[in-house]
């Protein structure tokens, strides 16, 4: 810490130590000695050092009736910049004779809290450890420790001791962010997805009521899913699957049959509420498949009903023998009407499959054109082709949000959207983003490592930048040395 007492230590400190360094002899009593010898000290993020030292003091250094200061003070080229709070040491006179001054005259020690007895007959040791915080702008610099009896700042009993330097080469740093190119190939935008609806018929039937059940919902749903898919003009299907899922219970080809018919039913339902024409329908297919018995032991398992474990005995026994074998003995349960009032599903699943290609952009008039309207169509790379086309800062930063919006993994946004952050102040921001990239990014490593530097986490920071080889990477791994 840095003193905040006057009486005369701090503004005597500049003239001893240039007393002491200019030819002033040897203490008579022989030198102090510290341990460890002249320690290197580097600053932490916010400009502080750590001092932990022991001094040996020689035997009747000072006389029994004065107080000895160690004040370490922060020297800089010629220059004294800081002194710093003193280590206070009162030989045992010294000692009664404050106490009698504060009895009988009422007198206020400044440093009664912090002095420490001492038997000055012998060489002893004293532990000294603090915090000192630096200056702004100090880097570098040295730390001595000025020995002087009473604070009275003459010549008589002083003694200059090395303890310390600092140096810092992490302020020689330099701000060499790498950022990260994007490269543009124009590549087919192959995209996919599927969904299901759950729909009810009456039994035995195949034809599509909207007013059943929630119908009209589950197709409705269908449909916002899909109008991107067939009316983009901007895009081409390339398949459409419509899979009906055939009821476990009742004989298997008339369920599979009647599930086929039920899927033609809700693409014909689709095809005549899209208007799609005759070859945007042929490129929609119809299948079925049987639902088996699973389902129904995972809802009776999910419910906790005990009699799961015998109604999965029979799928599991009879497994290659089909749906209708393992009906026929699970119907033979004393929980078979349990299990079909309670677990087979009144809603039949129609489910779907889609693949489409968007149209690829080549141009770069034509980017930027449709970008204002319609960034859903763009790719990673048009995405990041048009964040070098913009011609600001902040449109650049709206565009690569934009494509991590759509592209959450992309690491050339996210680095570079980073660097953005980081030059508007926002360093927590880059390095979340930098995180999230350093998988994948040669440059987002690096940037995560030369910023942990800067804030002297310099572990995770050596880590990161050990395989590069520039001076930033070097001044790191140099600290680690």
């Amino acid at each position: 810490m840095t003193m905040n007492k006057t009486y005369g230590i701090a503004s005597m400190c500049g003239g001893l130590l240039v007393f002491a360094l200019s030819g002033c002899a040897t203490h008579p009593k022989g030198q102090m000695a510290v341990r460890p010898e002249v320690a290197k000290v580097l600053p932490d993020a916010n400009r502080q050092v750590r001092l932990d030292l022991s001094f040996r003091i020689p035997a009747d250094y000072f006389t029994k009736r004065s107080r000895l200061f160690l004040t370490p003070c922060l020297m800089v080229g010629d220059s004294v910049v800081q002194a710093y709070e003193p280590l206070v040491l009162d030989a045992a006179i010294y000692r009664k004779k404050m106490a009698r001054l504060e009895v009988l005259e009422d007198y206020n020690d400044p440093y009664a809290e912090q002095a420490v007895p001492v038997d000055n007959a012998e060489a002893f040791r004293i532990q000294y450890k603090d915090t000192l915080l630096l200056p702004e702008d100090v880097n570098a610099g040295k730390i001595f420790a000025i020995a002087s009896t009473d604070g009275c700042g003459e010549c008589s009993g002083v003694d200059t001791l090395l303890i310390a330097t600092i140096d810092d080469p992490l302020s020689r740093l330099t701000d060499t962010w790498r950022v990260a190119e994007p490269k543009f190939v124009v590549r087919p935008k192959v995209r996919d997805g599927e969904g299901k609806a759950h729909l009810q018929f009456a039994l035995n039937r195949f034809d599509m009521n909207p007013e059943l059940g929630n119908n009209r919902q589950e197709m409705e749903q269908m449909m916002r899913v899909l109008r991107p898919v067939l009316q983009d003009s901007l895009s081409t299907l390339d398949h459409l699957s419509i899979t009906g899922v055939a009821s476990a219970d009742g004989p298997l080809k008339l369920n599979t049959d009647l599930a086929r018919n039920r899927a033609t039913a809700a693409k014909d339902w689709l095809v005549n509420r899209l208007r799609l024409s005759a070859s945007a329908a042929r490129k929609i297919t119809v299948d079925s498949r049987p639902e088996g018995w699973m389902p129904v032991v995972d809802a009776m398992r999910r419910a906790g009903d005990p009699d799961a474990d015998a109604v999965e005995a029979i799928v599991d026994k009879y497994a290659g023998r089909g749906d209708d074998v393992q009906e026929t003995y699970i119907r033979r349960l004393p929980c078979w009407d349990k299990v079909r009032d309670t677990y087979l599903q009144r809603d039949r699943v129609v489910e779907y499959r889609y693949s489409y290609t968007v149209k690829s952009f080549t141009s770069d008039a034509e980017m930027l054109r449709l970008y204002r309207t319609r960034p859903d169509a763009f790719n990673e790379e048009e995405l990041l082709r048009v964040s070098t086309l913009v011609k600001t800062e902040a449109a650049r930063k709206e565009v690569y949000q934009t494509v991590l919006r759509f592209f959450p993994r992309s690491a050339v946004a996210a680095n570079n959207l980073a660097l953005i952050y980081l030059a508007e102040g926002n360093a927590s921001e880059a390095e979340a983003l930098w995180r999230q990239a350093s998988a994948q990014s040669e440059e987002a490593r690096y940037n995560l490592g030369l910023l942990l530097a800067k804030e002297r986490k310099l572990d995770e920071a050596v880590r990161l930048l050990a395989p590069f080889d520039d001076e930033n990477a070097r001044i790191v791994k140099s600290i680690q040395e």
